[in-house]
């Protein structure tokens, strides 16, 4: 049983449970979902459909993409069915010989209209459209990596550490001197190393626009580590799956409200990562470091930190909020990010990467505040 079926097999024991014969997923424009990656290895633009009876039909809009890459059961392209997901879903029923009555269950965030089509179209069965469904649980497996995952992050984790590595190396020696350097750079040693690109669009802020949680534009042609403050926040992504780091960049002359920012953000980053292992509540940590903000008058205006994986932000999430119930357990990946940002002072942040183990934590990438 290769990787994919050993997932797919946890998804058909819940549909077994919750008597569903028939489930769609769905990776669109409209309506991304990485978890067709993660069940089949495809890299995006299909639907699947997954049987009760442990069958997986995949209705890719690539037919030769998805013969080298998907492991299922079956492909059929979707032009076969005038690229009409409705129409898709009837055939996959009908390949499936799913009994009049099933429950059938489609994405969650298929427009009302459009379920009300499905519900006209499909009158044989019971069209399910819920949160806390198939998605969810999805969801929920996909917080808990398998080993094939955590050896891709370990290779992906050495490659960010590579970067990051080379950039201050080129920073301190004046080779790369905007915001656009350092961006274009990532993106190409990334490639060098067998990446797919970066995991999300680099946010290289120079000390006049670091004051800003995401700098926009993500980076101009601006100076970069010029006196003051810098943010450099990128990810590469290695078979899928997406680093997420943030350095800052310090130059002096600093003044002291400069230096707070960094002192305060070094000292939130030890406190979180003295709270994280296994069966900490994710909220209990944002908590304590937002207290600890709170001491000094300060305030950080997101998330202490997230999941990451096929996506940048994926479950589970550090962050102080009621509806916040994540419970950390091993093989998550999460990110810890503690930040500062004042309009006239700019802003500071650390992130790195943080695997939970059994016996504690491992702090899988090398991001650091760079004093030049």
């Amino acid at each position: 049983m290769n990787v994919y079926e050993t997932r797919r097999e946890k998804i058909y024991d819940w549909m077994a449970r919750e008597n569903i014969s028939l489930v769609m997923f769905e990776d669109t424009e409209d309506r991304r979902d990485t978890s067709i990656r993660w069940m089949t290895g495809h890299p995006g633009d299909a639907l699947l459909f997954l049987s009760v009876d442990k069958q997986a039909l995949l209705v890719p809009w690539d037919i030769n993409m998805a013969k080298i890459f998907a492991a299922v059961d079956a492909i059929i392209p979707y032009a076969d069915f005038d690229r009409h997901s409705i129409s898709a879903l009837k055939a996959g029923a009908n390949y499936f010989k799913t009994p009049f009555g099933s429950k059938v269950e489609i994405p969650p965030v298929t427009p009302y209209p459009i379920f009300l089509q499905y519900v006209e179209a499909l009158t044989d069965f019971d069209i399910l459209c819920r949160s806390g469904g198939i998605r969810a649980e999805v969801e929920k497996l996909r917080t808990i990596k398998d080993e094939e995952e955590l050896r891709i992050y370990q290779e992906l984790s050495v490659i960010t550490n590579t970067v990051i590595e080379l950039l201050e190396k080129n920073v301190r020696e004046g080779n790369l001197k905007t915001e656009a350097d350092l961006a274009l750079f990532i993106e190409a040693e990334g490639r060098k190393r067998g990446c797919e690109g970066t995991g999300f669009e680099t946010l290289a802020a120079g000390p006049g626009r670091s004051f800003g949680i995401h700098a926009f534009p993500a980076y101009t042609a601006g100076d970069f580590a010029t006196p003051g403050l810098s943010i450099l926040d990128f990810g590469l992504k290695y078979a899928g799956y997406t680093s997420d780091v943030t350095l800052t960049f310090v130059r002096e002359p600093l003044s002291r409200s400069q230096e707070k920012l960094l002192s305060l953000t070094e000292k939130a980053y030890k406190l979180a990562l003295s709270l994280m292992k296994n069966g900490a509540v994710a909220r209990d940590i944002a908590q304590a470091v937002d207290v600890f903000f709170d001491q000094s008058k300060k305030r950080m205006p997101h998330g202490l930190g997230h999941g990451i994986g096929l996506e940048a932000h994926e479950a589970p999430a550090l962050r102080n909020r009621a509806d916040n119930a994540w419970v950390l357990q091993p093989g998550m990946i999460v990110t810890l990010e503690p930040g500062l940002y004042d309009p006239v002072h700019g802003g500071c942040r650390l992130e790195n990467d943080i695997l939970i183990t059994e016996t504690g934590i491992t702090v899988l990438t090398n991001a650091k505040i760079i004093r030049l």
